[in-house]
């Protein structure tokens, strides 16, 4: 890759190492190098390169997947977009952005604000997770119950295939069915088709006034889960549903004192931005406390609602604190949630392994994290059985076996069980076409 500048190339072992892992607990390989894209004509002259030498191509954003996508592999090229960080354009009157792979997406949410939109997708790891990394694996986040997923705010992208060749795919219209949705079929597919270098977003109106935010304790999960079920059931759209289990709050009162009670053995944490938002608000909380809540409290003001949000967003790292974590993301019909949340525990019990969960609750979408020590190079076989169960389990709900994180290496050995022989013939035939030679992120999500 001599027409590269020098200080686009790391080849330095230490460093390399760095850019080579994500935050799941996988040992990576020993890639030979590293780029670090500051344009797409870098990103052009690598996968000529690569595919003049036969070099497999592991591209990164941010790094913090949880599903191992981004995990490089022996003798590969990590291929960095952090460096490409420009908002191209941001249209008020069209209600879109261009924005390049490296921008951080809480970046792109705080530049539309400043027009009165929003970008609505946000992961928990939105304040570090880049716009690319979520393309790539479809991420969702804690609004996606009332805005979707991040599918449902691309539009078109800037994609550079396997051989350096450029492709535009989708619009920059709200509308428009003019071909195959190839957007749609570059969203969630993890480097193994191409590698983004923009992407045209949706942006949408911000509420015009704060959203108001309510925090609900429940004795138990399963009453908990019934009374997600009864406010999407009531129609009461919320922006945000989420719920925590007594593992995860013991996890963050370890960390940051949040004096939680005994008997508290669940917290769903709600929000509506609607133009009724206290109302609304209001409706559920005494939907939660006609399922069992013990305990109901409704943000007074932005800072209250931001400090219960806050706690959600402090899920994952504190339960990091505690050991290695497998983290995985089931999605089930919102009325198997309760099912779903009691077959974790039961899951838990028989194989006798620590799960703390988290749930995007109003969507189905469920984060059993599986905790072991620290140190191990992967989870014991007791681990695995429990997850192999709440995969298995997952799938007799009808649900699938990832809503959000994407298959990456962690979920490969189940994904026949959801796909079947049809579909996994179909999807190698797709990867063929667009990476002939196999060199795109091998080994990932196919």
């Amino acid at each position: 890759m001599n027409s590269l500048p020098e200080a686009r190339v790391i080849t330095d072992p230490d460093v390399i190492d760095s850019y080579a892992r994500d935050r799941t607990f996988l040992e990576p390989g020993k890639p030979l190098g590293v780029v670090l894209a500051a344009s797409r004509d870098d990103v052009v002259t690598t996968l000529r390169w690569a595919t003049e030498h036969r070099v497999p191509v592991v591209p990164r954003g941010g790094g913090t997947g949880l599903a191992g996508a981004s995990v490089a592999g022996d003798g590969s090229i990590v291929l960095s977009l952090a460096r490409m960080t420009a908002i191209r354009e941001l249209s008020p009157a069209d209600e879109i952005a261009v924005v390049e792979p490296g921008v951080i997406t809480a970046d792109l949410d705080r530049a539309a604000r400043e027009h009165g939109l929003m970008y609505a997708p946000d992961p928990s790891s939105y304040e570090i997770s880049t716009i690319g990394g979520n393309l790539a694996t479809n991420a969702g986040g804690l609004r996606c119950v009332k805005y979707g997923v991040t599918r449902d705010s691309a539009l078109g992208l800037e994609v550079v295939l396997a051989d350096g060749r450029v492709m535009n795919t989708g619009r920059r219209t709200m509308k428009g069915v003019t071909g195959y949705d190839l957007t749609g079929l570059f969203v969630g597919s993890e480097g193994t088709l191409g590698v983004i270098t923009a992407a045209t977003v949706r942006l949408r109106r911000a509420p015009a006034a704060p959203p108001a935010t309510f925090a609900a304790e429940f004795g138990s999960l399963r009453d908990a889960g019934a009374a997600v079920s009864a406010i999407m059931a009531a129609g009461c759209q919320p922006s945000l549903m989420e719920l925590l289990d007594r593992a995860t709050l013991e996890a963050i009162d370890e960390w940051r004192n949040i004096g939680l009670e005994p008997g508290t053995q669940a917290m769903l944490i709600g929000q509506s931005d609607a133009a009724d938002s206290q109302a609304m608000a209001a409706r559920m909380e005494a939907i939660c406390t006609a399922n069992g809540a013990s305990f109901v409290a409704v943000s007074s003001s932005p800072e209250e609602a931001d400090e219960l949000i806050g706690l959600r967003r402090l899920a994952y790292g504190a339960k990091e604190r505690q050991g290695a974590c497998l983290v995985e993301d089931v999605c089930v019909p919102r009325s198997a949630l309760p099912d779903m949340i009691t077959a974790i525990e039961a899951a838990a019990v028989r194989h006798g392994v620590r799960i703390a969960t988290v749930a995007h609750a109003g969507d189905g979408n469920v984060h059993p994290v599986f905790i072991f020590e620290h140190g191990s190079v992967e989870p014991p076989p007791e681990v695995w059985a429990a997850a192999d169960e709440v995969f298995k389990r997952a799938l007799e709900f009808g649900g699938t076996l990832t809503g959000e994180h994407g298959v990456g290496l962690l979920k490969r050995r189940w994904l026949g069980l959801e796909a079947g022989p049809v579909a996994e013939e179909v999807q190698r035939g797709i990867k063929a076409v667009f990476d002939p030679l196999g060199i795109l992120n091998p080994g990932k999500a196919i």
